[in-house]
């Protein structure tokens, strides 16, 4: 079900967190990202100093959430962004996130001014109030309330879509990996779940082996078939076969035969190529694949084992304690208890 899904689960907070910072200092507004609940998930990045003084009184900062639940309202009403001005007048923006017609949660940006007044006057204004003019109650409030940035409503309506369209790609991105997490989940733990009438044992494995290597490939790093740049042609079909085929384990000789040369010459080659030998380098990058998949996935770490192409979960925790310093079952909990 869709609606089981969390935004921690279908996004990476923390880099969600570091986009989101660089998206506010690049469009010039103050964002933050909320669930369905309203709950902020992240915190705010370029919050202007007046919308903290006014968050930080407890009577205002009601005013504050009923506005922030009236827009996220619409723009789920509406499935597109929708602007306004809160109660203080400020025009704020809600984008919401959506997956499979269920709403998941919502970016919330804006606290930003109009140039353009014809437009200003015309947005809806929730929860106004008849006497603005008491809530700059000193000096500094008024001189924060000045300095609240004036836009003009075309770059607002392009930072919002950008934001909107960013959104939606990233979402779709991260249900596409989960939707195969989840496939491969059922697959593996009943083979009961299939009429074996209709899916013989041999399509079954070839099903779990199909989506075995999407899983890997959707988790893994992809950036880490940059992470050596191979400069000799010769060596080529070797280093793309490493990348394309995760869950299967190349031997040498074999990966000498697709460069089409002899196994002393590929492993002279492959030194120079990378600096160590073949069988370092190649394990090293398991291990590195094996961390994605244990800090992305639930996957128990037999599976794990089994998808990276080790023949017994022992020697893969054994290579894994080799370049860790720690079981795999000992780095998830630690890493997920930072």
């Amino acid at each position: 079900m869709v609606n089981s899904y969390t935004l921690s689960r279908i996004l990476n907070i923390d880099k969600w967190q570091k986009l989101q910072d660089s998206l506010a200092l690049i469009t010039g507004l103050a964002i933050i990202t909320v669930d369905y609940k309203g709950v902020p998930i992240t915190k705010h990045s370029s919050r202007r100093t007046f919308c903290s003084y006014i968050r930080n009184d407890s009577t205002l900062c009601k005013l504050c959430q009923k506005c922030d639940s009236r827009g996220g309202l619409e723009a789920v009403r509406n499935a597109r962004p929708y602007i306004y001005k809160c109660h203080c007048g400020i025009v704020d923006i809600a984008i919401p996130i959506i997956v499979d017609n269920q709403y998941v949660g919502a970016i919330m940006a804006g606290e930003v001014k109009l140039r353009d007044t014809d437009i200003d006057e015309n947005l809806e204004n929730i929860h106004s109030q008849d006497s603005f003019e008491k809530l700059i109650r000193s000096p500094e409030m008024k001189i924060a309330y000045e300095n609240i940035p004036l836009i003009s409503f075309h770059k607002l309506k392009l930072s919002v879509q950008m934001l909107f369209e960013l959104c939606n790609y990233l979402v779709e991105e991260a249900m596409n990996k989960n939707l195969i997490l989840d496939m491969y989940e059922k697959v593996s733990g009943n083979d009961n779940m299939f009429n074996s009438d209709f899916i013989p044992s041999e399509s079954l494995k070839k099903l779990r082996h199909e989506l075995g290597n999407a899983l890997t490939s959707a988790y893994v790093k992809s950036s880490a078939a940059e992470a050596v740049q191979c400069t000799n042609k010769t060596l080529q079909p070797a280093f793309d076969y490493l990348y394309e085929h995760r869950n299967v384990m190349l031997s040498q000789k074999d990966a000498a035969d697709l460069c089409h040369i002899s196994t002393g010459h590929f492993s002279r080659l492959f030194l120079k190529e990378a600096k160590e030998n073949y069988s370092v380098f190649y394990m090293r990058l398991k291990v590195e694949w094996a961390k994605n998949l244990l800090l992305k996935t639930d996957l128990p770490v037999s599976q794990i084992s089994e998808e990276l192409g080790f023949n017994e979960p022992s020697y893969f925790t054994k290579v894994f304690h080799k370049y860790v310093g720690s079981t795999p079952a000992y780095f998830r909990k630690a890493k997920r208890s930072d």
